[in-house]
């Protein structure tokens, strides 16, 4: 099949380049020139594992391309995915600039039927905007193509996007019940096809409920995090071991075990948004979500625990004192710095006049980028980024672990005693057992598992 894909950005690039795996022939579309340029020069502008091979094996085969040609992308394919970024705008609401203006140039330049498949996460009611768009660009043109809007969201998780896409756990696709939509809903049964010969995995409903499917799952996703994270702090206060309290809740079948490790808090492209947008979408229609309210509040007071449990431990004032941090993306496998408790962290303590050195297998050059955003020049100047994990605690009066990365979780500890001033680790993702620690030696502190090292 020909299929247009609009923005290769995380969730573009991987929709793209995966179904060119299967075969079909993709034109990707961006706007930025550079983008394009790079990845038609073998790079790609995302860290995303696996993903690198895919495009490099099938821009080989011939089956992606990449361009910046809008009318040769309306022209190329007769499924039309939108994937541009819908980022949150100054009300919390998602910013459809983009869909909008993707719309329109499908409108501005088809010819015959399409299908415009809106893969961007988008509130409900996105659809009706993005036909309105066409249907405008079309009566300018004097023109009265048939074409359907179909919503088709991702469920892909940073870090193993690629696996999601190529073994998904369930399509979710919404389209209405006209002619046009009906012959939409064959297009993408046709397209889906090689993923539901094992079993069907395809579900079907109208456009909005599909919309809504895709907030409705990351507000949940995000309130078992929020959940676990209020807990957590509460186990600290009462004596209890957060980590027990997980495995006892998650063995019930109704509950399991996923989304329930206590943390540092959520950050990245999509709970913070999504759960914000949605909330913007019960406001429109004069509703209130009390719980989503509460679940960003939680999160946004998470992400300020593991400074004061700096602060506790070494006091409020902190000139003079340096630390090492490990992990600085919003969760392993990814240079997403977006939302990232790392963030909140640093521009504490560097506040507080400490020093910093940091460490991330991946996300260092993003870091820095996003830094300079963050704090002023002088701010930065505090924050030196080491080439690998243990340089960075040469002089540090602790060690705070941010990103639960693989590479953190068998370290070396003699060498993290000899390298501290004093060995101190304060552990956002629970990596390490409590026990563990203070048999080697090692003032641990975890998120939600005091109990387990007080004297």
């Amino acid at each position: 099949m020909k299929i247009t894909i609009i923005g290769t950005g995380y969730v573009g690039l991987v929709t793209g380049a995966c179904l060119a795996e299967l075969g079909n022939d993709v034109f990707c579309l961006d706007v930025d020139q550079k983008k394009i340029d790079m990845l038609n020069s073998g790079g790609i502008p995302i860290h995303e594992p696996g993903l690198e091979e895919v495009v490099a094996r099938n821009r080989a085969a011939g089956r992606i391309r990449f361009s910046t040609d809008v009318a040769a992308s309306v022209a190329h394919g007769v499924l039309q995915f939108i994937a541009v970024g819908t980022p949150p705008d100054e009300d919390g609401s998602a910013d459809l600039q983009y869909v909008l203006a993707a719309a329109r140039n499908i409108g501005r330049h088809m010819t015959g039927f399409k299908v415009i498949v809106d893969k961007s996460t988008v509130p409900v009611g996105t659809a009706d905007r993005v036909a309105a768009a066409v249907r405008e660009e079309l009566a300018a043109r004097g023109e009265h193509t048939e074409f359907s809007v179909v919503s088709n969201p991702e469920f892909l998780k940073e870090g193993a996007a690629v696996e999601d896409f190529m073994r998904p756990d369930r399509i979710v696709i919404g389209h209405d019940d006209t002619h046009a939509g009906l012959r939409a809903r064959d297009m993408m049964k046709l397209l889906y096809a090689p993923f539901n010969r094992n079993h069907e995995r395809t579900y079907w409903m109208d456009v909005r409920s599909a919309e809504f499917t895709k907030y409705a799952a990351n507000a949940m996703l995000a309130t078992r995090i929020s959940f676990m994270n209020e807990l957590a702090n509460l186990a600290d206060q009462v004596g209890a071991d957060i980590e027990a309290v997980r495995q006892g809740i998650g063995s019930d079948p109704r509950i399991g075990y996923s989304f329930l490790y206590a943390g540092a808090g959520y950050g990245g492209s999509c709970f913070p948004k999504d759960v914000q947008a949605l909330e913007r979408t019960a406001r429109q229609y004069d509703r209130e979500l009390l719980i989503l309210r509460a679940v960003e509040a939680v999160n946004d007071r998470q992400k300020r625990v593991l400074g004061e449990k700096v602060v506790t431990r070494f006091g409020a004032d902190l000139a003079g004192k340096h630390f090492a941090v490990w992990g600085l993306a919003f969760k392993p496998n990814t240079d997403d710095m977006r939302e990232a408790p790392s963030r909140v962290l640093l521009a504490e303590l560097v506040e507080r006049g400490a020093t910093v050195s940091v460490y991330d297998p991946v996300a260092m050059p993003e870091a820095k980028r996003v830094l300079a955003l963050d704090l002023a020049p002088e701010k930065l100047s505090r924050i030196r980024f080491v080439d690998a994990p243990m340089d960075a605690l040469d002089g540090a009066q602790a060690l705070v672990i941010v990103t639960e990365w693989k590479a953190f979780r068998s370290p070396d500890f003699e060498e993290i005693k000899t390298r501290l001033v004093q060995p101190v680790i304060i552990d956002g993702r629970n990596l390490f057992d409590p026990r563990l620690m203070t048999e080697q030696g090692i003032e641990y502190h975890g998120i939600g598992r005091s109990i387990l090292t007080r004297k």
